[in-house]
């Protein structure tokens, strides 16, 4: 199974970007370089959890340090695109280890605010201090000498953005592969008709943009891919080509009642609504999940 794949600078002044695969899960994590300065930024890193046995571990984040330690590469942000529902976030880990900056969009404390309610969390911070940086829609910032933009792209949760870097753009949980459609709506603050416009923001971006999903599931059993292009979407992606807002959002919402929870949302979000930061140990030392019973809804049986 090809879980890397390089994905070259085109030409100069772009970024060079490198995705990283992580089978158990389904993600793809990234490094996103200028060439030309050697910096770096960390998209969307994955903490490794066992739901059976309880246990954390590295693996997959120190394959990014591997890679940004071969390429000589100096890590200047940690970025998340949003709280994740299917993986714990490696920020903090690699915070601690990189000394860079961790960030997120500013909507996070909206996402804060509904899973403290499900969390039964009183105490919860809900302000966004958990991250160094809170990206506002249309905020800029730096990676080396590339300029990196931000666009607020709700849908899958009130908190998503996408991140453009030059002729790059990391779509997170809105756009999957062309041959398998797009993301769901249904978790807590999801808006089907909020996607169907944060996908078209998207694709108004120019026909060559480089476009990077958070996620592969290899339809057919192909091999893992992660990506494609704008015009290569809207030609091709069947929950989009030929349709209209209407029939999107009719659609989505149909398909995603017939969905199951993602196996780890229940322990995940109470991580990375923390920024990745794990649980703090109790008396005995060790760390506690808590999970909700009946907190989303009917169950899935079958």
């Amino acid at each position: 199974m090809n879980t890397f794949q390089h994905s070259p600078a085109a030409f100069e002044g772009q970024p060079e970007v490198a995705g990283f695969y992580d089978p158990r899960t389904g993600s793809v994590q990234y490094v996103v370089s200028d060439p030309a300065t050697k910096a770096c930024a960390i998209i969307d890193p994955v903490l490794d959890f066992d739901e059976k046995s309880g246990a954390t571990a590295t693996h997959h984040a120190d394959e990014l340090l591997d890679y940004v330690a071969k390429h000589a590469l100096h890590v200047e942000w940690i970025l998340d695109t949003h709280p994740h529902a299917d993986h714990f976030s490696a920020a903090q880990y690699l915070k601690g280890k990189t000394g860079a900056p961790t960030a997120i969009g500013e909507h996070v404390t909206k996402v804060q605010a509904l899973w403290k309610k499900i969390y039964h969390w009183p105490e919860m911070p809900a302000d966004g201090r958990q991250w160094d940086w809170l990206f506002a829609d249309g905020d800029t910032f730096q990676i080396g000498e590339l300029t990196a933009r931000v666009m607020h792209s709700p849908g899958h949760t009130l908190a998503s953005i996408t991140y453009v870097v030059g002729d790059a753009a990391f779509v997170h949980d809105t756009l999957f592969q062309p041959d398998f459609g797009t993301a769901r709506a249904d978790f807590p603050g999801g808006d089907a008709r909020a996607l169907w416009h944060s996908i078209q923001q998207i694709l108004s971006l120019p026909d060559k943009t480089r476009l990077f999903t958070g996620h592969d599931y290899c339809p057919g059993g192909r091999a893992p891919a992660w990506q494609s292009s704008v015009a290569e979407q809207r030609e091709h992606n069947p929950h989009l080509a030929g349709q209209g807002e209407a029939q999107y959002v009719a659609f989505r919402q149909q398909r995603d009642s017939e969905l199951p929870m993602p196996r780890l949302i229940l322990h995940a979000l109470q991580v990375n609504t923390l920024g990745g930061r794990l649980p703090e140990p109790e008396a005995n030392g060790k760390r506690y999940l808590k999970i909700p019973l009946d907190a989303l809804g009917e169950g899935s049986w079958s």
